[in-house]
């Protein structure tokens, strides 16, 4: 009875349809339509579709910022499906840019300021934090793919040929653009939660990823730096993470001072009236968003949804269009939390290149607030996989997966397969893998590698022209034990070197010893030349690139080392490590070993114990074929360590004690960039020769190097204490943005300065007279001097990156210290460095 009551009532008409921009074709999301004058007013969704209520002869508005607004009177023809396209305003944008510089905007007296300062205001009501417990569920799925494959690019003859590739072809709903996906990861994380004692975590539930990573043994890269690069936004945090940089949020801290707000209208979102604010940054180069905000027009001020976008202005690179699109959804206890999470980035590397997309779709889901057993937050670990998370079966995605494939996503294992297929491709991946990985595989599985390649080919003062062949086992031949080594021939100094070591790994690997966490054990044996300052060098001391220096690297010596080394990280952050090395080294070149009790070129061999503590909350890598590289650089680090020198111990000469400590941090200045601070310390405790004392972490080559002096010599001050302190600021283009002509450039400036305080004790300064003839003391080398200890080494840098969006260039100057015969004043240094 009800049923028939339900069919006999009379539906209200509505009118729906697309708003579309005019010029281009695309969706305009979260336009307004509003009946002016009689409060009825709704908002476009993210897809430009909009429902509104039939009112006939009455006149609709449809606005969007940047549009002219269209208004339609609907009549007895009026359509109920009605879609509307929108000229894209330029005269009127024109006027408001004319306008900000004539007329100051004004925070005094705004009403969309005050309306921001409440939200702000009562954010911490909204907090989750605020509770004793709460979890839910996080389904994300990440999609790269080929973006705006054009008609003319679908009729070429590769897409003709291969149907495979032109069926892989799909529209996205997020740009209406055609795309061509090439990766899918999915992840299922339940996150937890506990107030006393606090602790978060992440459980990896589920995870699984296909596409043409693949196709790499490190393809894991491709999706830690994808999500590490376009991470979770929560716009309730001060500062949002987001390209490996800090954004000022909309409802931050700091937001009224770095945004321009305004009140565009007050619409319905969901059935909740909201009022709409757009807002800027006051300088759109500034790292900062651009948007819309919908708040509730109510007590709450609660945000019902807001859209984020990058400004066109903005300085970022590589990134053409970005929106980040979150809902907020009321639970039945009215606690508003964030449901959805959209983000879409269209890249532009190069003119040359294929532009790429690279959508985040975000769902949360199953908030709870009740107690969780203490069990689930053992250990200190910040995120925990299950054993099985690697291996979920169809219906543990049927469960949980909130958003389905796409057509294209789905057969990504096929799409994968037929590009396998093609002739020749197996020698396009070979060269791509030899070119990106630096390595060069000797399977599929590759169970041995041969490289870094870059290593097969330098020079030095002792060797002359260089070869070098280099080897190293991975997990697909045992996923605990790995070999590695090298074989070395100096052509003019016709020896032979190598490097063999074995590696047992505690826990299993998926590819290499290296991956966090280490949990290792190391056996090494080394021939091989150096230079005493190649030990700061944070690359191989063998790279073609550094092996070109800004000065004669004469003062060499051949050493034979044999180590054993125990590794330990922990998952939340710390690493103990613990090693016994005995050495021999012998002088070579223009480098003489002379105790002061004979004056004759002599050897030295030490044996030491070493152990270091280190520390680094939130710390997070990449592992390559090379070597493990750290992707997120702001978190502290804490190093301290201790070396016992073993005298009559494996042939040790000589007993020791040397403690170093270091610091580093980097701290984020909102739209003025970032300073990076390292401080390092040390002491040697005991009398011994000038090379077992404290040297300055030097740089001889032309190529940049993080933490490392420019303008110091090989050896150039010995000490046996020292403190030396980096500081680099990074403006991140704030100055530059403001000059202009330069600004549409779009370097960034750079100024640091590097310090070095230092002395030497009594017992190690071989130039005292009580010192003469000491058996364990050693005559300096040439160009090694002793410091004034009230006098500290300065240099300057000043560099300007972001050149070509690849090149950073410095200048560095050297302050004091200029009397030396071998003082080098000024240089130029370079580096390629790709950042967002």
């Amino acid at each position: 009875m009800l049923f028939l009551l339900m069919l006999a009532m009379p539906l209200r008409a509505q009118i729906s349809g697309y708003i579309i921009d005019e010029e281009t074709g695309d969706s305009i999301p979260y336009a307004s339509v509003i009946y002016k004058g009689h409060n009825v007013a709704v908002a476009s969704n993210i897809n430009g579709r909009y429902t509104i209520a039939r009112h006939e002869g009455r006149a609709l508005t449809f606005s969007a910022v940047g549009y002219v607004p269209k208004t339609v009177t609907i009549g007895a023809n009026t359509k109920n499906t009605l879609d509307i396209r929108l000229k894209q305003d330029n005269r009127r944008l024109k006027e408001v840019t004319v306008k900000t510089k004539r007329r100051k905007y004004s925070r005094k007296n705004n009403p969309a300021v005050e309306l921001m300062k409440k939200v702000i205001e009562r954010k911490k009501k909204t907090d989750l934090s605020n509770r004793d417990y709460y979890q839910y569920n996080n389904y994300q799925k990440i999609t790269l793919a080929f973006n705006d494959i054009t008609k003319e690019r679908l009729e070429s003859p590769t897409f003709k040929k291969k149907t495979w590739l032109k069926d892989q072809v799909e529209l996205c709903r997020y740009n209406n653009k055609m795309i061509l996906p090439i990766s899918v990861d999915e992840t299922v994380t339940q996150k937890i939660y506990r107030k006393h004692p606090h602790s978060e975590k992440s459980i990896v539930k589920g995870q699984n990823s296909t596409g043409i990573n693949d196709l790499f043994q490190t393809g894991d890269i491709l999706t830690t730096t994808l999500k590490d690069v376009f991470t979770d936004v929560n716009i309730y945090d001060d500062q949002v993470r987001l390209l490996q940089y800090p954004f000022t949020s909309p409802i931050g801290k700091g937001a009224i001072s770095f945004y321009r707000y305004y009140i565009e209208d007050t619409v319905y979102v969901d059935r909740d009236k909201c009022i709409h604010l757009h807002f800027l940054p006051n300088n759109q180069q500034d790292f900062g968003f651009r948007g819309d905000i919908y708040i509730m027009d109510d007590s709450s001020y609660q945000v019902k949804r807001c859209e984020l976008t990058i400004p066109k202005r903005s300085d970022v690179n590589f990134v053409e269009n970005l929106k980040v699109e979150q809902e907020f959804t009321m639970l039945p206890d009215s606690t508003w939390v964030l449901t959805v999470d959209d983000m879409i980035a269209e890249l532009k590397v190069a003119n040359f290149l294929q532009k790429a997309i690279v959508i985040r779709t975000t769902r949360l889901s199953d908030y709870a607030f009740d107690d969780l057993p203490k069990q689930l937050f053992k250990g200190k670990a910040r995120e925990v996989k299950e054993a099985d998370a690697m291996m979920r079966d169809d219906s543990f995605w049927d469960k949980y997966r909130q958003v389905h494939l796409t057509k294209s996503e789905s057969k990504m294992d096929a799409f994968v397969h037929n590009l396998e297929q093609i002739k020749g491709f197996k020698y396009i991946i070979f060269g791509a893998k030899a070119f990106i990985e630096n390595f060069v595989e000797t399977g599929n599985p590759s169970k041995v590698d041969i490289g870094p390649i870059n290593t097969m080919l330098t020079s030095n003062f002792v060797d002359g022209f260089r070869t070098r062949i280099t080897a190293q086992t991975t997990a697909k031949l045992h996923k605990q034990l790995f070999l590695s080594g090298y074989y070395a021939h100096g052509w003019g100094s016709h020896k032979n070197y190598y490097k063999g070591e074995f590696v047992y790994s505690f826990n299993k690997k998926e590819y290499l010893p290296r991956e966090f966490p280490k949990r290792t054990l190391t056996l090494m044996s080394t021939y091989d030349v150096c230079s005493p300052s190649d030990k700061f060098m944070h690359t191989d001391k063998d790279n073609v690139f550094t092996s070109f220096k800004w000065a004669k690297v004469d003062k060499m010596m051949f050493y034979n080392r044999q180590q054993v080394t125990f590794e330990r990280e922990e998952d939340w952050g710390f690493k103990t490590t613990v090693g016994l090395k005995t050495e021999e080294n012998v002088p070579c070149g223009e480098l003489y070993f002379r105790p002061l009790s004979t004056l004759e070129n002599t050897k030295i061999r030490t044996t030491e114990l070493r152990a270091e503590l280190r520390f680094a909350p939130g710390e997070t890598f990449i592992n390559t074929k090379q070597r493990r590289l750290k992707i997120n650089l702001d978190a502290p680090v804490f190093t301290v360590s201790h070396t016992l020198g073993l005298k009559d111990v494996l042939g040790g000469d000589y007993r020791y004690n040397y403690t170093e400590a270091s610091i580093y941090k980097r701290f984020w200045m909102n739209s003025w960039g970032k300073i990076d601070c390292y401080v390092r310390g040390g002491i040697q405790w005991d009398k011994v020769p000038f090379p077992l004392l404290c040297m300055p972490e030097t740089n001889l080559s032309y190529i940049i190097q993080d933490f490392t002096f420019q303008l110091v010599n090989n050896m150039e001050f010995l000490n046996d204490r020292f403190v030396s302190a980096d500081i680099g600021w990074d403006f991140n283009g704030k100055l530059f943005n403001r000059i202009p002509l330069i600004k549409k450039l779009k370097w960034r400036e750079y100024i640091g300065v590097k310090c070095l305080w230092g002395s030497l004790s009594d017992k190690n300064n071989p130039y005292l007279p009580q010192n003469a003839g000491d058996a364990t003391l050693m005559e300096f080398p040439g160009g090694a001097y002793i410091m004034n200890s009230k006098t500290p080494y300065v240099e300057m840098a000043f560099g300007i990156h972001n050149i070509f969006k690849i090149i950073h260039v410095e200048y560095a100057r050297r302050l004091n210290y200029l009397d030396l015969p071998t003082a080098t004043k000024h240089g130029v240094r370079f580096m390629f460095r790709m950042t967002f």
